[in-house]
């Protein structure tokens, strides 16, 4: 229960990213955007929002609580969807989306972070992958309500046409509002989550630590817990933003960031931000177009289904491996697709592909490896630092795309983003341990160096 309230952060954050997708052709009409720059500014303003709350939420985070920040991010949800789908300026729609990308930035920070810290050891990977499931279901959900929300556009249709439309209207605004429905149940639910407890015991609130592990697991482990959260609480450094530059902590957070940036930059996302260019290009139609977005959210949430016994099941690393791995491959068929101008179910079919096999890896187990691998002291500034490379890494790659398009095409992209691909699987391979089936405190000790664990087959 506590995770699946948690995960509705994750629901909010997959709309809220994901709705600009099916709205886009219209409120590009309707606000007269002509230029690349300001096509990818409307696209991408929401992430400069996702690196400010993921950056302010790590320090309020290890200060006031998980809680108080789910609260807070519920709150904001509700009041930036209504706006930006009321605006009638376009410095207003942009002020706007930049506000839901603060609340994007402050879920996507604590929602997986809080999962973690309430989660026994032997079933964190699948409890986190919730978290991912939930970003899935809230994908699919912006991009059914587009699909349903906008009026048939017919084959052709010029472009004042669809500025006149009730899609160019009002239809887009509506795409953008119904968030707020889900953002109040998150709300509502947020109220009566416990905090959690390791914040807790950090914070010497050994009391209420006691009680969320004992209704969580019993009394007998809610003691050993607490002896094992207090053991690495009480040998971690003080919770400044500084003591991030700690050698050996520096070297976690480099990891963090750096598997926060692969993650977007495999390029996935761009087919979810840019369907209408991608599809378009493969030959197909706006309402087809929408039609298509709509496959995209299903195989991604069958795929993060599927993902969430499998990462506790054959582990992290094995699963980044075979990700990197296999979206690269499937980023350079689409990419051979595009050069010899191939339309129509094949580039559609191997887009899918590429997306089925990023919600089966780096998708999940991205988030639940920033979740796990810092120490609980620092760990909400941490996980700050992770996610908000994931922001700026994601603002990149949204705000460049229709430039690299410009240049050298759907296939170049492709091509590129295949490199990426491969200089991720090299990473992973060197730098990433296994931690499956370990507590957060063992993994602390594990990264810290103070002793190697040994592997243990589970």
């Amino acid at each position: 229960m506590l995770t699946a309230v948690a995960a509705l952060g994750g629901v909010l954050f997959g709309y809220d990213w994901v709705v600009i997708g099916g709205a886009k052709p219209f409120y590009e009409r309707f606000f007269h955007l002509t230029s690349q720059e300001l096509v990818g500014w409307a696209n991408s303003c929401a992430l400069v929002g996702c690196l400010l709350g993921s950056l302010v939420s790590g320090a309020l985070s290890d200060r006031y609580g998980r809680k108080v920040l789910l609260i807070g991010s519920a709150a904001l949800f509700t009041v930036s969807s209504i706006a930006t789908g009321w605006a009638y300026s376009f410095h207003s729609f942009i002020l706007w989306r930049i506000a839901g990308g603060v609340a994007i930035g402050v879920a996507s920070n604590v929602s997986p972070t809080y999962i973690a810290e309430i989660s026994p050891a032997q079933w964190r990977g699948r409890l986190v992958a919730v978290n991912q499931m939930g970003i899935a279901v809230g994908v699919l959900a912006a991009q059914v309500a587009n699909y349903f929300i906008a009026d048939k556009v017919p084959a052709g249709a010029t472009t004042e046409f669809i500025r006149q439309s009730w899609n160019g209207q009002f239809g887009w605004r509506w795409m953008f509002s119904a968030v707020a429905v889900p953002a109040l149940i998150f709300f509502v639910g947020s109220l009566i989550l416990p905090e959690s407890p390791r914040w807790m015991v950090a914070n010497n609130q050994w009391d209420g630590a006691r009680r969320t592990l004992s209704r969580i697991g019993g009394g007998q482990y809610a003691e050993f817990e607490l002896h094992d959260i207090q053991e690495t609480v009480a040998d971690s450094e003080a919770a400044t933003w500084t003591d991030l530059l700690h050698p050996r902590i520096l070297k976690i957070v480099v990891i963090g960031m750096t598997l926060a940036a692969l993650q977007q930059w495999v390029g996935i996302n761009v087919i979810f931000n840019y369907a209408e260019e991608i599809y378009r290009s493969a030959g197909y139609g706006v309402t087809d177009t929408l039609l298509n977005i709509v496959a995209t959210g299903v195989i991604a949430l069958i795929s993060n289904i599927l993902a969430v016994p499998l990462v506790d099941r054959f582990g992290r690393r094995p699963l980044m491996l075979l990700g990197c791995a296999g979206i690269g491959a499937f980023h350079v068929a689409i990419a051979i697709t595009y050069h010899f101008g191939i339309k129509g179910l094949l580039p559609l079919s191997l887009t899918l592909a590429a997306i089925a096999t990023y919600g089966l890896s780096l998708a999940p187990v991205t988030w639940i490896l920033i979740a796990e691998i810092f120490p609980t002291r620092i760990r909400g500034r941490a996980v700050a630092i992770a996610v908000s490379s994931l922001w700026i890494a994601c603002f990149l790659v949204t705000f460049t795309f229709p430039i690299i398009l410009v240049k050298v095409g759907v296939s170049g992209a492709f091509w590129f983003y295949a490199s990426i691909c491969v200089a991720g699987l090299i990473f992973v391979a060197r730098e990433i341990p296994e931690t499956k089936g370990r507590s957060l405190e063992e993994i602390e000790r594990q990264f810290a160096g103070k002793h190697r664990l040994q592997e243990v087959d589970t």
